[in-house]
């Protein structure tokens, strides 16, 4: 059953949308927190995007952690002018998504719902995010968790 999550998982993060061209839609980069590790990103319009990461997480027992979020987007809560480099402001994003944590025989699996703050840097291809997601352990026992995190992404 892990098999099939993780090749779902795999396929919310690499299918491009054919609805949406954005020309750098595709962000990799990390994510510094609780969990640590990699972070992926994938615009599919201007208020949509995917999201996942794998990484490890440091909080009670170690174990590795896989996500994977739809994201709804509002564009430019506020914006910070520069002349310098041009940027579109602080995006606002929330969304859901599913989560799975694997630790020596204690898997875990459950959903998320993320909220978070992305300021994009359009001259440097770089996004920088904030965010805080709630976690619903279903599979073992039922159980909540917060997960919060910093992170940078390059757009391609």
């Amino acid at each position: 059953m892990i098999k099939k999550f993780t090749a779902f998982l795999f396929c919310l993060l690499f299918i491009p949308a054919l609805s949406y061209a954005d020309k750098r839609p595709l962000g990799v980069g990390f994510i510094l927190g609780e969990p640590t590790g990699l972070s992926m990103k994938y615009n599919l319009g201007p208020t949509t995007a995917i999201d996942g990461g794998a990484a490890w997480s440091f909080s009670g027992k170690d174990s590795f952690h896989l996500h994977s979020d739809l994201l709804f987007h509002t564009n430019n809560l506020f914006s910070v002018q520069n002349e310098d480099i041009r940027t579109n402001g602080f995006d606002l994003y929330y969304g859901a998504g599913l989560r799975l944590k694997f630790n020596d025989g204690d898997d875990s699996f459950g959903i998320r719902a993320p909220i978070g703050l992305e300021y994009l840097f359009h001259d440097a291809h770089l996004g920088v995010f904030f965010e805080f997601a709630g976690i619903l352990d279903l599979t073992p026992d039922t159980d909540f968790n917060i997960n919060a995190g910093i992170g940078l992404r390059y757009f391609f």
